[in-house]
């Protein structure tokens, strides 16, 4: 496969993530991280780690924009709910950090 190809294919499985994530608001990031070891916000500090290694300066609340698909203060306020007290022991029970590399 060719460099071009697979970079429009891997394009094209982001942004299918990316609505997949937009579909399903009622997965919160907690879960994500519990089941998955990244989430939202990981994915909008790749973004901004992935800018940086191509020399273009992205803040992370333009990251958080488009993998959020709005504001992330408008996200949270609309559809963040609070953990629940398991889901902050399990993730805290999974030694990872959120965003790491291991993720």
């Amino acid at each position: 496969m060719q460099d071009k190809t697979r970079t429009e294919i891997e394009a094209e499985v982001f942004r299918r993530l990316l609505q997949h994530l937009d579909e399903r608001k009622d997965v919160q990031n907690i879960d994500l991280m519990n089941l998955a070891g990244f989430c939202r916000n990981c994915l909008s500090k790749w973004y901004v780690t992935a800018a940086a290694n191509r020399g273009m300066e992205l803040d992370l609340d333009q990251a958080r924009e488009r993998v959020y698909g709005m504001p992330y203060p408008e996200w949270k306020r609309l559809y963040q709910q609070e953990a629940s007290p398991e889901q902050v022991a399990a993730f805290n029970a999974s030694g990872k950090e959120p965003g790491s590399s291991d993720a």
